[in-house]
Protein backbone atom coordinates (compact mmCIF):
# COMPACT_ATOMS: atom_id res chain seq x y z
CA UNK A 1 0.00 0.00 0.00
CA UNK A 2 1.40 3.72 -0.82
CA UNK A 3 0.59 6.14 1.55
CA UNK A 4 0.50 10.34 1.59
CA UNK A 5 -0.30 13.11 3.84
CA UNK A 6 -3.80 14.38 4.05
CA UNK A 7 -3.83 17.83 2.48
CA UNK A 8 -1.49 20.19 3.69
CA UNK A 9 -1.52 17.80 7.01
CA UNK A 10 1.39 15.85 8.50
CA UNK A 11 -1.33 12.71 8.51
CA UNK A 12 -0.36 9.31 6.75
CA UNK A 13 -2.93 8.01 4.90
CA UNK A 14 -3.50 5.13 2.53
CA UNK A 15 -3.98 5.80 -1.03
CA UNK A 16 -7.66 3.89 -0.53
CA UNK A 17 -10.06 5.16 1.62
CA UNK A 18 -12.33 2.28 2.87
CA UNK A 19 -15.78 3.51 2.74
CA UNK A 20 -18.61 2.11 4.94
CA UNK A 21 -22.18 3.07 3.54
CA UNK A 22 -22.99 -0.60 2.40
CA UNK A 23 -22.11 -1.41 6.23
CA UNK A 24 -25.89 -2.41 7.99
CA UNK A 25 -27.77 -2.02 4.80
CA UNK A 26 -26.14 -4.28 2.28
CA UNK A 27 -23.08 -5.91 4.02
CA UNK A 28 -23.95 -7.63 7.43
CA UNK A 29 -21.60 -7.06 10.48
CA UNK A 30 -19.59 -10.15 10.09
CA UNK A 31 -18.92 -9.46 6.61
CA UNK A 32 -18.28 -6.24 7.13
CA UNK A 33 -16.05 -6.48 10.17
CA UNK A 34 -13.79 -8.99 7.78
CA UNK A 35 -13.44 -6.61 5.07
CA UNK A 36 -12.08 -4.15 7.48
CA UNK A 37 -9.63 -6.48 8.94
CA UNK A 38 -8.68 -7.59 5.53
CA UNK A 39 -8.21 -4.04 4.62
CA UNK A 40 -5.87 -3.57 7.35
CA UNK A 41 -4.13 -6.27 6.22
CA UNK A 42 -3.83 -4.73 2.95
CA UNK A 43 -2.45 -1.62 4.68
CA UNK A 44 -5.17 0.42 4.23
CA UNK A 45 -5.18 3.00 7.63
CA UNK A 46 -8.17 5.09 6.17
CA UNK A 47 -11.83 4.54 6.76
CA UNK A 48 -14.54 6.80 6.06
CA UNK A 49 -18.25 6.75 7.80
CA UNK A 50 -21.25 9.15 8.29
CA UNK A 51 -23.39 9.38 11.34
CA UNK A 52 -26.58 8.83 9.08
CA UNK A 53 -25.16 5.29 7.14
CA UNK A 54 -27.76 3.19 8.23
CA UNK A 55 -30.89 3.20 5.28
CA UNK A 56 -32.98 0.24 6.40
CA UNK A 57 -31.03 -0.10 9.53
CA UNK A 58 -31.18 3.04 10.95
CA UNK A 59 -29.29 5.83 10.80
CA UNK A 60 -26.44 5.58 12.85
CA UNK A 61 -26.31 1.78 12.23
CA UNK A 62 -22.71 1.63 10.25
CA UNK A 63 -20.93 3.71 12.69
CA UNK A 64 -22.15 1.20 15.48
CA UNK A 65 -20.86 -1.02 13.26
CA UNK A 66 -17.36 0.28 12.95
CA UNK A 67 -17.30 0.97 16.99
CA UNK A 68 -17.98 -2.84 17.59
CA UNK A 69 -14.92 -3.73 15.22
CA UNK A 70 -12.99 -1.24 17.35
CA UNK A 71 -14.03 -2.94 20.57
CA UNK A 72 -12.75 -6.25 19.88
CA UNK A 73 -9.25 -4.15 20.05
CA UNK A 74 -5.76 -5.51 19.27
CA UNK A 75 -5.22 -1.97 17.71
CA UNK A 76 -8.17 -1.80 15.49
CA UNK A 77 -8.69 2.12 16.76
CA UNK A 78 -4.97 3.00 16.87
CA UNK A 79 -4.23 2.05 13.19
CA UNK A 80 -7.14 3.76 11.84
CA UNK A 81 -7.43 7.40 10.84
CA UNK A 82 -11.15 7.40 11.40
CA UNK A 83 -13.09 9.84 9.76
CA UNK A 84 -17.12 10.40 9.96
CA UNK A 85 -19.20 13.46 8.99
CA UNK A 86 -21.93 15.43 10.44
CA UNK A 87 -25.11 17.24 8.62
CA UNK A 88 -27.95 15.26 7.75
CA UNK A 89 -31.13 15.05 10.14
CA UNK A 90 -31.00 12.44 12.82
CA UNK A 91 -34.41 12.93 14.15
CA UNK A 92 -37.57 14.97 13.82
CA UNK A 93 -36.91 17.82 16.51
CA UNK A 94 -35.19 20.96 15.97
CA UNK A 95 -31.72 21.42 16.06
CA UNK A 96 -31.32 17.50 15.01
CA UNK A 97 -29.25 18.69 11.90
CA UNK A 98 -27.63 21.15 10.06
CA UNK A 99 -24.27 22.95 11.68
CA UNK A 100 -25.43 24.77 14.38
CA UNK A 101 -23.26 24.54 17.12
CA UNK A 102 -25.68 23.03 19.28
CA UNK A 103 -25.61 20.46 16.57
CA UNK A 104 -22.24 19.96 16.16
CA UNK A 105 -21.45 19.56 19.89
CA UNK A 106 -24.31 16.78 20.40
CA UNK A 107 -23.81 15.14 17.16
CA UNK A 108 -20.15 14.47 17.33
CA UNK A 109 -20.73 13.07 21.24
CA UNK A 110 -23.65 10.28 19.56
CA UNK A 111 -20.72 9.59 16.97
CA UNK A 112 -18.10 8.84 19.89
CA UNK A 113 -20.53 6.69 21.60
CA UNK A 114 -21.90 4.91 18.82
CA UNK A 115 -17.86 4.48 17.05
CA UNK A 116 -16.78 3.58 21.28
CA UNK A 117 -13.58 5.71 20.49
CA UNK A 118 -12.89 8.92 22.07
CA UNK A 119 -11.74 11.24 19.52
CA UNK A 120 -12.22 11.09 15.38
CA UNK A 121 -9.65 11.96 13.48
CA UNK A 122 -11.33 13.45 10.22
CA UNK A 123 -14.76 15.33 11.48
CA UNK A 124 -16.35 16.18 7.79
CA UNK A 125 -19.24 18.71 6.91
CA UNK A 126 -21.40 16.50 4.39
CA UNK A 127 -23.01 19.65 2.64
CA UNK A 128 -22.17 23.06 2.94
CA UNK A 129 -25.18 24.79 5.69
CA UNK A 130 -26.14 28.09 3.82
CA UNK A 131 -28.13 29.26 7.04
CA UNK A 132 -25.38 28.89 9.69
CA UNK A 133 -22.59 31.42 9.80
CA UNK A 134 -18.76 30.15 9.66
CA UNK A 135 -17.89 31.73 12.64
CA UNK A 136 -20.50 30.22 14.40
CA UNK A 137 -19.11 26.51 12.50
CA UNK A 138 -15.78 27.24 13.40
CA UNK A 139 -16.07 28.15 17.48
CA UNK A 140 -17.72 24.82 17.40
CA UNK A 141 -14.86 22.90 15.78
CA UNK A 142 -12.24 25.18 18.21
CA UNK A 143 -14.20 23.61 21.00
CA UNK A 144 -14.36 19.91 19.63
CA UNK A 145 -10.47 19.86 18.86
CA UNK A 146 -9.61 21.61 22.47
CA UNK A 147 -11.52 19.19 24.31
CA UNK A 148 -9.84 16.48 22.15
CA UNK A 149 -12.74 14.99 20.76
CA UNK A 150 -11.38 15.74 16.88
CA UNK A 151 -7.96 16.66 15.33
CA UNK A 152 -8.92 17.74 11.67
CA UNK A 153 -11.89 19.37 9.52
CA UNK A 154 -13.19 18.66 6.27
CA UNK A 155 -15.69 19.35 3.77
CA UNK A 156 -17.97 17.19 1.68
CA UNK A 157 -19.73 18.48 -1.83
CA UNK A 158 -18.75 21.46 -1.48
CA UNK A 159 -18.33 24.27 -4.05
CA UNK A 160 -14.88 26.20 -4.55
CA UNK A 161 -16.40 29.43 -3.42
CA UNK A 162 -18.00 27.62 -0.34
CA UNK A 163 -14.04 26.20 0.53
CA UNK A 164 -12.69 29.87 -0.17
CA UNK A 165 -15.89 31.38 2.13
CA UNK A 166 -14.78 28.76 4.86
CA UNK A 167 -10.81 29.29 4.90
CA UNK A 168 -11.14 32.76 5.11
CA UNK A 169 -13.26 32.77 8.73
CA UNK A 170 -10.49 29.95 9.68
CA UNK A 171 -7.93 32.14 8.67
CA UNK A 172 -9.84 35.12 10.70
CA UNK A 173 -9.84 33.09 13.85
CA UNK A 174 -5.94 32.44 13.10
CA UNK A 175 -7.25 28.13 13.00
CA UNK A 176 -5.96 25.48 9.99
CA UNK A 177 -9.74 25.20 8.62
CA UNK A 178 -10.48 22.95 6.25
CA UNK A 179 -7.83 20.09 5.29
CA UNK A 180 -9.84 17.75 2.69
CA UNK A 181 -12.74 18.34 0.54
CA UNK A 182 -14.86 14.87 -0.26
CA UNK A 183 -16.20 15.14 -4.01
CA UNK A 184 -18.32 13.19 -7.06
CA UNK A 185 -15.36 13.01 -9.11
CA UNK A 186 -14.51 10.16 -11.57
CA UNK A 187 -13.59 9.68 -15.25
CA UNK A 188 -17.26 10.35 -16.70
CA UNK A 189 -17.93 13.01 -14.03
CA UNK A 190 -15.41 15.61 -13.73
CA UNK A 191 -17.38 19.16 -13.03
CA UNK A 192 -15.17 19.45 -9.73
CA UNK A 193 -12.21 20.12 -12.40
CA UNK A 194 -13.21 23.63 -13.11
CA UNK A 195 -13.32 25.25 -9.48
CA UNK A 196 -13.12 22.84 -6.48
CA UNK A 197 -10.06 21.17 -7.43
CA UNK A 198 -8.05 24.71 -8.11
CA UNK A 199 -10.12 25.86 -4.63
CA UNK A 200 -8.58 23.07 -3.26
CA UNK A 201 -4.58 23.22 -4.20
CA UNK A 202 -5.01 26.27 -3.50
CA UNK A 203 -5.87 26.18 -0.16
CA UNK A 204 -3.99 22.77 0.90
CA UNK A 205 -7.00 20.44 0.51
CA UNK A 206 -6.88 16.77 -0.12
CA UNK A 207 -9.43 15.55 -2.92
CA UNK A 208 -10.96 12.55 -1.17
CA UNK A 209 -13.11 11.08 -4.56
CA UNK A 210 -16.41 9.61 -3.88
CA UNK A 211 -18.32 7.18 -6.35
CA UNK A 212 -15.18 6.59 -8.28
CA UNK A 213 -16.73 4.00 -10.42
CA UNK A 214 -19.60 6.28 -10.98
CA UNK A 215 -22.37 3.98 -9.61
CA UNK A 216 -20.32 0.91 -11.09
CA UNK A 217 -21.07 2.65 -14.79
CA UNK A 218 -17.09 2.40 -15.22
CA UNK A 219 -16.77 -1.17 -13.53
CA UNK A 220 -17.46 -2.71 -16.60
CA UNK A 221 -21.11 -2.58 -16.76
CA UNK A 222 -21.81 -3.53 -20.52
CA UNK A 223 -19.22 -6.99 -20.18
CA UNK A 224 -21.09 -7.53 -17.04
CA UNK A 225 -24.65 -7.41 -18.83
CA UNK A 226 -23.37 -9.15 -21.43
CA UNK A 227 -22.40 -11.88 -19.34
CA UNK A 228 -25.82 -11.83 -17.76
CA UNK A 229 -23.91 -10.97 -14.08
CA UNK A 230 -25.61 -7.48 -14.12
CA UNK A 231 -28.79 -5.83 -14.90
CA UNK A 232 -28.84 -2.12 -14.99
CA UNK A 233 -32.03 -0.50 -13.74
CA UNK A 234 -33.86 2.77 -12.95
CA UNK A 235 -31.21 5.67 -13.01
CA UNK A 236 -28.26 3.60 -13.74
CA UNK A 237 -29.87 2.55 -16.59
CA UNK A 238 -30.40 5.86 -17.73
CA UNK A 239 -27.36 7.03 -17.33
CA UNK A 240 -25.91 4.33 -19.40
CA UNK A 241 -28.19 4.96 -21.93
CA UNK A 242 -27.14 8.10 -22.16
CA UNK A 243 -23.33 7.47 -22.41
CA UNK A 244 -23.12 3.60 -24.09
CA UNK A 245 -20.80 4.67 -27.19
CA UNK A 246 -18.26 6.33 -24.23
CA UNK A 247 -18.41 3.44 -22.02
CA UNK A 248 -18.10 0.98 -24.78
CA UNK A 249 -14.94 3.07 -26.19
CA UNK A 250 -13.97 2.70 -22.59
CA UNK A 251 -14.25 -0.90 -21.71
CA UNK A 252 -12.54 -1.43 -25.16
CA UNK A 253 -9.43 0.78 -24.35
CA UNK A 254 -8.97 -1.26 -20.71
CA UNK A 255 -9.65 -4.65 -21.99
CA UNK A 256 -6.50 -3.36 -25.20
CA UNK A 257 -4.28 -2.64 -21.60
CA UNK A 258 -5.26 -6.29 -20.14
CA UNK A 259 -6.55 -4.65 -16.69
CA UNK A 260 -9.98 -5.01 -15.01
CA UNK A 261 -11.95 -1.52 -16.44
CA UNK A 262 -12.79 -0.83 -12.04
CA UNK A 263 -9.25 -0.90 -11.33
CA UNK A 264 -8.27 1.60 -14.42
CA UNK A 265 -11.09 3.70 -13.51
CA UNK A 266 -9.69 3.62 -9.99
CA UNK A 267 -5.91 3.82 -11.28
CA UNK A 268 -6.70 6.78 -13.18
CA UNK A 269 -8.12 8.72 -10.32
CA UNK A 270 -4.44 8.04 -7.70
CA UNK A 271 -2.52 9.60 -11.35
CA UNK A 272 -4.34 13.13 -10.53
CA UNK A 273 -2.21 15.23 -8.40
CA UNK A 274 -4.98 16.74 -6.29
CA UNK A 275 -6.49 13.51 -5.06
CA UNK A 276 -5.68 12.46 -1.59
CA UNK A 277 -7.52 8.93 -1.70
CA UNK A 278 -10.63 7.39 -4.03
CA UNK A 279 -13.42 6.37 -0.98
CA UNK A 280 -13.73 2.69 -2.02
CA UNK A 281 -17.28 1.65 -0.70
CA UNK A 282 -17.37 -2.17 -1.16
CA UNK A 283 -19.96 -4.58 -0.30
CA UNK A 284 -17.95 -7.85 -0.76
CA UNK A 285 -14.51 -8.71 -0.51
CA UNK A 286 -13.73 -8.91 -4.25
CA UNK A 287 -14.47 -5.28 -4.38
CA UNK A 288 -11.79 -4.42 -1.70
CA UNK A 289 -9.77 -6.60 -3.69
CA UNK A 290 -9.60 -4.64 -6.85
CA UNK A 291 -9.36 -1.87 -5.15
CA UNK A 292 -6.05 -2.57 -3.66
CA UNK A 293 -4.65 -3.91 -7.36
CA UNK A 294 -5.46 -0.02 -8.39
CA UNK A 295 -2.76 1.34 -5.86
CA UNK A 296 0.02 -0.80 -8.51
CA UNK A 297 -1.36 -0.13 -11.71
CA UNK A 298 0.99 2.44 -13.68
CA UNK A 299 -1.08 4.19 -16.46
CA UNK A 300 1.61 5.70 -19.32
CA UNK A 301 1.02 8.85 -20.45
CA UNK A 302 -0.36 7.61 -23.80
CA UNK A 303 -3.27 5.97 -21.81
CA UNK A 304 -3.91 8.50 -19.93
CA UNK A 305 -3.99 10.90 -23.09
CA UNK A 306 -6.53 8.39 -24.43
CA UNK A 307 -8.80 8.31 -21.26
CA UNK A 308 -8.82 12.09 -21.54
CA UNK A 309 -10.30 11.34 -24.95
CA UNK A 310 -12.67 9.03 -24.09
CA UNK A 311 -14.12 11.15 -21.01
CA UNK A 312 -13.02 14.49 -21.55
CA UNK A 313 -12.36 16.93 -18.83
CA UNK A 314 -11.40 20.47 -17.91
CA UNK A 315 -7.75 20.91 -18.31
CA UNK A 316 -7.64 24.21 -18.81
CA UNK A 317 -9.57 25.17 -15.60
CA UNK A 318 -10.07 27.76 -13.96
CA UNK A 319 -8.64 29.26 -16.62
CA UNK A 320 -11.92 28.37 -18.75
CA UNK A 321 -13.31 31.20 -16.93
CA UNK A 322 -10.81 33.80 -18.39
CA UNK A 323 -8.93 34.29 -21.41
Amino acid sequence: MDYTHLGRTGLSVSRICLGTMNFGPFTSEPDAHAIMDSAHASGINFFDTANGYGRDKGKGATEKILGNWFAKGDGRRERTVLATKVYGDMGEWPNEGKLSALNIRRALDASLQRLQTDYVDLYQFHHVDRNTPWEEIWQAIDVAIAQGKILYAGSSNFAGWHIAQAQAAATARHTMGLVSEQSLYNLATRNIELEVIPAAQHYGLGILPWSPLQGGLLGGVLRKERDGVRRTEGRAAQVLAERREQVQAYEDFVDELGHPAGDVALAWLLHQDAVTAPIVGPRVQDQLDSAVRAVDLRLDADALARLDEIFPGHRTAPEDYAW
